[in-house]
């Protein structure tokens, strides 16, 4: 994950999967030896120079402007979560030699107390690596069960979102529309890579993955962004059947720090009676979060 890399590797992958009819351009059946745009298009396209664009997309340049970087966005025809992507990947700063080791992300006072407070509807805390900082007795019954629900008190052995959606099969199986929850999953560690360019442990997380998992390679080659604040998805839960639920991400305004996700469904569907006969079949035995004991964030 070489934050050199990362723009150039952006704009070639986008690039490639617009074609000259997406963006009104004629082609005459003329045969094409490169999919998608070519270079010159784009940045006919985008109003700059063909030669300025070349070097971008080459990463021999690393000083686009605002506004360069909104007209490629347009050209691209970028969303308002990858254009915001691209400009973070274009002004990333550049990695410090002998950088330390991020220190392990904790759970502050004020999210331990959001999670007791909300005790009853399914809740996990997830670092930025999508680590499971902390979880109540609902959370761990609903997404992760068949773990160990002292696992997120360890930092050695937390349990990781993104590898239990690929490398879990319980976790795919619980899923419906396994595809739209692992692309999720993929766009977000996309939105958290061109924030943190020079993070060890995201970059290793994401070879692993790349290694062990093809369709995470595929996905992340792909380049697309997705970001789930908030999503419905139909889960096959082994204790209370299927149900669908809203999955919401609650985020500090700054972006930084763990996030919470809870779980709802309607009221007074058939899923919001099965959330309420799994929290009925997990509070006696789980009363309190679990990993929810280190003092800061």
């Amino acid at each position: 994950m070489d934050e050199h890399g990362q723009l150039a590797d952006f704009l070639l992958a986008r690039r490639s999967q617009l074609r000259p009819e997406d963006v009104g351009l004629r082609t005459y059946g003329e045969r094409r030896r490169v999919p998608g745009l070519r270079r010159e298009e784009l940045a006919m396209l985008a109003g700059i120079s063909a030669p300025y664009y070349t070097r971008l997309e080459q990463g021999q340049s690393r000083n686009a402007s605002p506004e360069v970087l909104d007209a490629l966005a347009g050209a691209l025809r970028l969303d308002e979560s990858e254009r915001a992507h691209l400009h973070a990947l274009a002004h990333a700063p550049r990695k410090a030699r002998g950088a330390a080791r991020p220190r392990p992300e904790r759970v502050g006072a004020a999210t331990r107390a959001l999670l007791a407070a909300i005790d009853g509807t399914p809740a996990i805390v997830i670092g930025r690596r999508s680590d499971v900082l902390a979880w109540n007795g609902q959370g761990h019954a609903l997404f992760a069960g068949h773990l160990d629900p002292a696992g997120p008190d360890d930092p050695g052995r937390r349990p990781n979102m993104a590898r239990l959606v690929f490398l879990d099969a319980h976790t795919r199986d619980l899923y419906a529309d396994w595809p739209a929850k692992a692309k999720a999953v993929v766009g977000n560690l996309r939105l958290t890579a061109g924030r943190h360019p020079g993070d060890p442990l995201l970059a290793a997380l994401i070879g692993e993955l790349t290694m062990r998992s093809p369709e995470f390679a595929t996905m992340w080659a792909d380049h697309r962004i997705v970001a789930c604040d908030t999503a419905d998805y139909e889960m096959r839960h082994p204790l209370v059947g299927t149900l669908t639920v809203t999955q919401q991400t609650l985020q500090s305004p700054q972006g930084d720090g763990p996030a919470i996700v809870v779980a709802t469904a309607e009221p007074g569907s058939p899923s919001a009676a099965a959330l309420a006969l799994l929290a009925h079949a997990t509070t006696a035995g789980e009363p309190q979060p679990r990993g929810a004991d280190s003092p800061t964030v």
